[in-house]
C-alpha cells in the first residue's frame, strides 16, 4: 500500500457525483499535482483527504492508518489555502506557533520551532510583525511555514499561489518545491495552472468530471496524453483531420499526404476520418530535414515575443499555431504570405474518439 491510498472515493452531494471513483497511490515524499478546470473535483479530494469533508464511499489510509472517519485534527495533515487565512490579530510568531500551542508543545520548544521555520522561508526578522504588514507573497509564506510547523504526515495546497503576481507565483512555487524536497513531505499540490503543475510536480493527476482522465510524470502526461481532454487541456494542441487509408498498416492521409502512425494505434476502417494532434514545437515553418511530411499553409497571425515567433498558419480549413526562434538575419513572414510546414509523423498523436 503507498503512503498515501485513496481508494475508490467517492462524493455526493444531493444528486450531484461531485467525485466519482477515485483512487490514488502516493508515495512517501512524492509531489503530486491534481491539474484540472474548474467544477472537476479537485479540491474536492483535498478537502476530503483533509477531513474537512466526509467521503460518500470509498477510504483513505495514511501510512497504513484508515483515516476516513477520523477528525482532521487526528489526522497530522498540514493545509495552505488559497486565501491566506491568516490570523489578523496575531504576529507572524504566533501564526506560525498556532498548530503547536493547540498541540500542547511548550513554549521552548515552540519558540525554537518557531524560528527555525521563519529561516526556513526567509522571513526571520518579521516574527513581530502582523498580516496586514506584509506583502502577499510574505502572507503566502507565512502560511507556509503554519502549516509545516508541526511536522505534518502529508502537506494539501489548494490553489495557493493564485491570488499572487505572475512574478511572485513562479518565485514562490520555486521556494515551495525546494521545502518539500528538503523535508521530504508527501505532498498534493491543487491548481488549474497547467504550466504550475508542469514544473513542480512528480505526477499529475488530470482530473475532468469528477474522475481521474491520466495520471503519470509531466512528461507522459504531455507527450502521450490518453484521452481527447487530457490532450486538449495540457498544452497547447493543433488538431488536424485525417482519413484512414489502411488501419492495420497505421496509414492515414492528411491533406494528401500519407502519415505512418503506430501499428496498432488505428481501429478504424478505409475512410473513416480519425485526428491527429501536433503540438506547436513539432511542427517547423517550411521544410525541415527529418521532417518528412509538408503541407502547404497561408500566413495568418505573427507575434513576435522577443526569442521567440508565435506564428499561426492556414492549412486547409484549418489554424495551426507554431513557434520559431528569433534569427535577426531572418525577419518574420509576412501577413498572408504562402508557406508551407513540415512535421514528422512520430509527433502526430491519434485523439482518441
Amino acid at each position: 500500500m503507498a503512503f498515501l491510498d485513496l481508494s475508490n472515493l467517492e462524493k455526493v452531494f444531493g444528486t450531484n457525483r461531485v467525485v466519482k471513483d477515485f483512487s490514488l497511490g502516493i508515495d512517501k515524499g512524492e509531489f503530486v499535482s491534481l491539474l484540472g478546470p474548474s467544477g472537476c473535483g479537485k479540491t474536492t479530494v483535498l478537502r476530503m483527504i483533509a477531513g474537512f469533508e466526509t467521503p460518500t464511499s470509498g477510504s483513505i489510509h495514511i501510512d497504513g492508518q484508515d483515516v476516513t472517519a477520523q477528525r482532521t485534527n487526528q489526522r497530522a495533515i498540514g493545509m495552505m489555502f488559497q486565501a491566506y487565512a491568516l490570523f489578523p490579530n496575531m504576529t507572524v510568531a504566533d501564526n506560525v506557533g498556532f498548530g503547536l500551542r493547540v498541540k500542547g508543545i511548550p513554549k521552548p520548544d515552540r519558540d525554537a520551532r518557531v524560528t527555525e521555520m521563519l529561516q526556513m522561508i526567509g522571513l526571520p526578522d518579521l516574527a513581530s510583525r502582523f498580516p496586514f504588514q506584509l506583502s502577499g507573497g510574505q502572507q503566502q509564506r507565512v502560511a507556509l511555514a503554519r502549516a509545516l510547523a508541526p511536522q505534518p504526515r502529508v502537506l494539501l495546497l489548494d490553489e495557493p499561489l493564485s491570488a499572487l503576481d505572475a512574478k511572485v507565483r513562479v518565485s514562490l512555487r520555486n521556494e515551495i518545491r525546494q521545502i518539500q524536497r528538503k523535508l521530504g513531505i508527501t505532498t498534493i499540490f491543487v491548481t488549474h495552472d497547467q504550466e504550475e503543475a508542469m514544473s513542480i510536480s512528480d505526477r499529475i493527476v488530470v482530473m475532468n468530471g469528477g474522475i481521474a482522465e491520466q495520471a503519470g510524470a509531466p512528461f507522459e502526461i504531455y507527450n502521450n496524453p490518453r484521452t481527447r481532454f487530457v490532450a486538449g487541456f495540457v498544452g497547447t494542441l493543433n488538431v488536424l483531420t485525417a482519413t484512414v487509408e489502411n488501419a492495420e498498416q497505421g496509414l492515414v492521409s492528411v491533406e494528401g499526404q500519407t502519415v505512418t502512425l503506430a501499428t496498432g494505434a488505428i481501429t478504424g476502417r478505409k475512410g473513416d476520418r480519425v485526428a491527429l494532434a501536433l503540438r506547436p514545437e513539432a511542427i517547423r515553418l517550411g521544410r525541415d530535414h527529418g521532417r518528412p511530411i509538408v503541407l502547404p499553409a497561408t500566413i495568418e497571425e505573427v507575434h513576435f515575443l522577443g526569442s521567440v515567433i508565435r506564428v499561426r498558419v492556414r492549412v486547409a480549413g484549418t489554424v495551426v499555431a507554431l513557434d520559431t526562434f528569433n534569427r535577426p538575419d531572418q525577419p518574420p513572414p509576412p501577413l498572408g504570405s504562402v508557406a508551407e510546414i513540415s512535421f514528422a509523423a512520430g509527433d502526430a498523436i491519434l485523439l482518441p474518439d
